[in-house]
């Protein structure tokens, strides 16, 4: 029996257990969308290939799976780009299917030619062009290996015409891949030299980041902090992985960080950093990021030890192997930390909540704070949250409460506008049961705002609050704080009505324009099923306070009317 490069690559993608793909259909990938008449696998048709990339994406992130999208050739592909770039900053797995002109054509300049794998062998952490019909199945199997060993990545793998066309025997097997061997060092020695610094501690802090939610090693890390009772702070892709409702929970860290937090780590003696990068937006002034602290780094990537902070000790691997290996040598030698050693640490935390907890001023505005801690309440914490970038996405960190990882999906890294809507998009499908909601800015969400349509095709109950204040937010802030209030190109005065734009989708509209509205907007919202745009018009110069000036020490915070609690 013979088969086809499209039956072989749907033949592939069953064995890696794909149920769902996110496309958008052209001239080089018309034989694989055919093939798919016949194939028993779920395809979502996003509007922009950019909404596909980034709903794979948020898929991912929900469901701890790889997610995968499929694009034609030449624009289709580079539509994709920003979103691969967003997956490698983020280490999230995606592998993503790109069609291309035929082996003969490459090079040629032929109709809707790019090289992709050129133009993203940067921003994916490998790619792949399948010349041979006998090498595709190989080489998908070895893309999900890839994508999702080590510090997981996107892949990129770009088919020919001709190669998606041809025909080979089904009997030949596919190359072997070897198995990915994952870095597993002798954890014995470095977990004993981290718990002898962590055991004599007067001051130790544990700083946990997405390496933790994407090493699956949450309940692992949770277990670990009761055993010793440290007080814990996140970055932003960390939220989750620790309750945060959990009274040893010590907020977000950097450059919109928690007073207590950012406190916290510039006084701390010992600093645990799990699954963290040490990007700037957490360090913000290298030199001055904890000071007092010996350090233990814990981290899948090599190249992120001692890159940015230089520890003390060490380990490259998954954090669920090192975490596992320090409870059981603290449950073998019955080791604790003593509590009265560390008691003012803990009252110098509350104090520091006490005097400067997460608050702004309320006027007769809507605060934007306040849509999301109503949020919060009436989604008692449990649904999984999207957002855009700027702004919005600061609010949604500070003000909402992640007790569960895979709930905040972010982009971190890359910091890319339009990432929100579609992420939600994926995450609906991944988990229809949920609720998933985006926060958007009404700049960012106008970047990605044609995917309305892909949620009333499918159905997807997905909710959207728009934080409305008529600015590119997060700009004019900076513009505000530090360019002299010169506003340039940041007003977005001239937008379209949201409720009437997402009647005209098919999407249920409604807005908010006065504190007593928000309750009830966001209720009805929540509980009219199906999806819905919920448009608040907040206050248009809200700051996101706390603020570290770029370069300058986490203890100089920016509070603007915000002062300490008396």
């Amino acid at each position: 029996m013979q088969q086809t490069g499209s039956q072989i690559l749907f033949k592939a993608l069953k064995e890696e257990k794909v149920d769902t793909l996110f496309g958008y259909p052209g001239g080089s990938v018309m034989d694989i969308y055919d093939e798919m008449f016949r194939q028993n696998i779920r395809h979502i048709l996003v509007r922009h290939e950019q909404g596909a990339i980034h709903a794979a994406d948020g898929y991912a992130r929900a469901s701890g799976r790889v997610g995968v999208c499929l694009v034609t050739s030449g624009p289709g592909a580079t539509n994709t780009v920003t979103g691969i770039a967003n997956a490698y900053m983020d280490s999230i797995p995606v592998v993503v299917l790109t069609g291309q002109v035929t082996t003969a054509m490459i090079g040629n300049d032929g109709f809707q030619e790019v090289d992709i794998t050129g133009i993203t062998r940067t921003c994916t952490k490998h790619n792949f062009l399948v010349r041979r019909i006998g090498d595709l199945q190989g080489t998908i199997r070895e893309a999900f290996q890839i994508a999702r060993s080590g510090r997981p990545g996107p892949v990129l793998v770009d088919l020919p015409k001709d190669v998606i066309q041809s025909v080979i025997e089904a009997d030949v097997p596919p190359a072997a891949v070897p198995p990915a061997e994952e870095a597993c060092p002798d954890l014995e020695r470095p977990c004993n030299e981290a718990l002898k610094l962590l055991l004599k501690a007067k001051r130790p802090l544990i700083i946990v980041g997405g390496g933790v939610i994407l090493g699956k090693a949450s309940e692992v890390f949770r277990s670990f902090v009761k055993k010793l009772q440290i007080p814990v702070a996140s970055t932003l892709m960390g939220m989750g992985a620790f309750p945060g409702t959990d009274p040893l929970w010590t907020g977000m860290v950097g450059m919109h960080g928690a007073y207590y937090a950012n406190m916290a780590v510039s006084q701390c003696d010992v600093l645990m950093a799990v699954g963290v990068r040490f990007d700037d937006r957490v360090t913000s002034k290298v030199s001055a990021f904890a000071p007092h602290a010996r350090l233990i780094h814990i981290d899948i990537d090599p190249v992120s030890i001692d890159k940015v902070i230089r520890a003390d000790v060490s380990m490259v691997c998954h954090c669920g192997p090192a975490l596992k290996t320090l409870n059981r040598l603290i449950d073998e030698q019955r080791l604790t930390l003593p509590k009265l050693q560390i008691r003012h640490w803990h009252r110098q935390l509350r104090q520091w909540k006490a005097e400067m907890p997460l608050q702004y001023c309320r006027n007769q505005n809507i605060k934007p704070q306040y849509v999301i801690e109503k949020l919060y309440q009436l989604t008692e914490g449990r649904a999984i949250i999207a957002t855009e970038v700027g702004q919005n996405q600061m609010w949604a960190a500070q003000f909402y409460r992640f007790d569960e990882p895979n709930t905040f999906l972010t982009s971190g890294g890359l910091g890319a506008m339009g990432f929100g809507l579609p992420a939600a998009i994926g995450a609906q499908v991944a988990c229809p049961d949920r609720i998933v909601v985006d926060v958007a800015g009404d700049g960012s969400i106008q970047m990605n705002i044609q995917e309305l349509a892909t949620v009333v095709h499918y159905g997807l109950p997905v909710k959207v609050v728009i934080l409305n204040n008529l600015y590119l937010g997060m700009v004019r802030q900076w513009q505000e704080l530090y360019y002299g209030r010169r506003y340039s190109q940041t007003d977005m005065t001239q937008a379209p009505d949201f409720v009437k734009l997402a009647e005209a989708y098919g999407v249920k509209g409604l807005r908010a324009t006065k504190p007593e509205d928000v309750k009830r907007i966001l209720l009805e919202g929540l509980e009219t099923p199906g999806p819905v745009m919920m448009d608040f018009q907040v206050e248009p110069e809200e700051n996101v306070y706390p603020i570290v000036k770029p370069g300058s020490p986490l203890t100089e915070m920016s509070f603007g009317n915000v002062r300490a609690v008396a």
